[in-house]
C-alpha cells in the first residue's frame, strides 16, 4: 500500500538548509504553485472589488509574499 504525504511547507524558506530531495523539490513546486494562483486570482479583480477587501493593485505582490512566509 503507498503513502502520499500532502504537508505542505508554507514558504521557501522552509525548505532553506535541508537537503535535496525530490520531496522539498515537489514542495518547493507547490509552494510557487500556490504564490502564483494567488497572484492570478487577485489580479483578476477589479479595482472596486480590491478596494472592497483592503487592497490595492499595488500590494498584490507584498500580499503574496507575505501569504507564504508565515
Amino acid at each position: 500500500m503507498a503513502a502520499f504525504d500532502t504537508f505542505r511547507p508554507l514558504s521557501g524558506a522552509a525548505l532553506a538548509g535541508r537537503r535535496f530531495s525530490f520531496a522539498n523539490l515537489l514542495a518547493a513546486v507547490a509552494v510557487w504553485n500556490d504564490a502564483r494562483m494567488t497572484r492570478k486570482a487577485l489580479s483578476r479583480l477589479t479595482a472596486r472589488e480590491l478596494d472592497d477587501i483592503g487592497l490595492s493593485r499595488a500590494d498584490i505582490d507584498a500580499v503574496v509574499a507575505n501569504q507564504f512566509r508565515r
